[in-house]
C-alpha cells in the first residue's frame, strides 16, 4: 500500500468512495452538491491509499474554508479506511500533517455510533472536543408568536449588513465551543453567495435600532428531500433568556413553510442545554450525535 495526493485524474473514483461510505462518517462535507464541485487544492487536501489492483482503499480529505483558516484549524471532510488496520490510519495522518503546517489544529465530528472509528481516534490521540446534536423538525406548522414592543425582524442587506452581522454573532457565540472564531465580512460575503444561500434566508433582529440577534436559514437536503438548515441563531448575552430566541427560531420556521420547504433542521452543542431544550420543546427530534474530535499539531 503507498500513499498519495489525489490527482484530478482519480477525483471521480474518489467522489466514488465518499458517496459509498458517507453513512459510516459524518456527511456534513459529502453532500452532492459539495462533491459536484470539489477539487484537490489548498483548500481541500486530499490523500488517498491504494492497493496492489491501484483501487482506493482509504482516504483523508480535509476542508479548510477561510473561517477554519482564520483560527487556524480544518476540518476533515472524510478520514476512513476499508481496510481494518491502524496502519492506514497512521499513514494518512502523517501526510496530512506534513501538508498542514501552517495550521494548529484539525478535528473531523465521528457519529457516536462508529465505535471502530471511535477506537482509531482515540488510538491516533485525539480528543473530545465536544459533542453535537444533529435535530429534524418534519412538522411545518409553525405555533404563532408576537414580537415585544420596540422590536423588530429585517432582512438581512447585502452589501450593508455585513458588519452588523458580525458583531452580533461574535458576541452570541464567543464562548461557544467550535465557534470562538469571530467571523468577518467576507465571511458573511461568502456566506451569501453560496449554494445554500436563500433569499430573505438571513434576518436580523432589533431592539428599536440595536441590533440584537440574528439567525439565518439555507437550503439542504435530507433523506432526499428539500430542508431549511437554520443556523446560526444567535442573541448578544445581554439579549439571553428573554424568549428572543425562540421568537427568531419560529421566524425561521415561518419561513420554511412559506418556501414550501418539507421540513428544517439544525445542529446544537451538547453543553448549551439552554438552546437544546428550546429546539425540543419546538417539535424538533434528535437524530444523530456526534463527536468532536480535534489533534493539535
Amino acid at each position: 500500500m503507498k500513499v498519495e495526493y489525489l490527482s484530478n485524474e482519480r477525483i471521480d473514483e474518489f467522489i466514488e468512495y465518499c458517496k459509498k461510505h458517507k453513512n459510516e462518517v459524518d456527511e456534513s462535507f459529502l453532500y452532492d452538491e459539495d462533491l459536484k464541485e470539489f477539487k484537490p487544492n489548498e483548500d481541500n487536501p486530499t490523500f488517498i491509499i491504494t492497493n496492489e489492483e491501484n483501487n482506493i482503499v482509504a482516504t483523508a480529505s480535509l476542508v479548510i474554508t477561510s473561517y477554519y483558516r482564520k483560527g487556524k484549524r480544518a476540518a476533515f471532510r472524510i478520514f476512513h479506511s476499508e481496510i481494518d488496520d491502524i496502519e492506514c490510519y497512521k499513514m494518512l495522518m502523517e501526510a496530512v500533517v506534513k501538508q498542514a503546517k501552517t495550521l494548529e489544529k484539525i478535528f473531523v465530528f465521528v457519529p457516536i455510533i462508529n465505535e471502530k472509528l471511535i477506537g482509531v481516534m482515540e488510538e491516533l490521540k485525539f480528543t473530545i472536543q465536544r459533542y453535537s446534536y444533529f435535530l429534524v423538525r418534519k412538522e411545518m406548522e409553525v405555533p404563532d408568536f408576537i414580537l415585544p414592543e420596540d422590536y423588530e425582524i429585517r432582512q438581512f442587506r447585502i452589501g450593508k449588513d455585513e458588519e452588523t452581522w458580525c458583531e452580533v454573532r461574535n458576541s452570541g457565540f464567543a464562548k461557544l465551543k467550535g465557534s470562538e472564531t469571530p467571523m468577518s465580512p467576507e465571511m458573511v460575503k461568502e456566506m451569501t453567495s453560496g449554494n445554500s444561500y436563500l433569499d430573505g434566508g438571513l434576518m436580523i433582529l432589533y431592539h428599536k435600532d440595536r441590533p440584537v440577534g440574528v439567525v439565518r436559514g439555507g437550503n439542504d437536503i435530507y433523506e432526499g428531500v428539500s430542508v431549511m438548515d437554520i443556523g446560526p441563531l444567535a442573541l448578544i448575552p445581554e439579549y439571553q433568556g428573554r424568549g428572543l430566541g425562540r421568537i427568531l427560531l419560529r421566524t425561521a420556521m415561518k419561513l420554511a413553510k412559506e418556501k414550501n420547504f418539507e421540513g428544517t433542521v439544525l445542529c446544537v452543542n451538547a453543553d448549551n442545554e439552554r438552546a437544546k431544550k428550546l429546539y425540543i420543546n419546538e417539535g424538533f427530534k434528535e437524530v444523530e450525535a456526534v463527536a468532536c474530535y480535534e489533534y493539535y499539531l
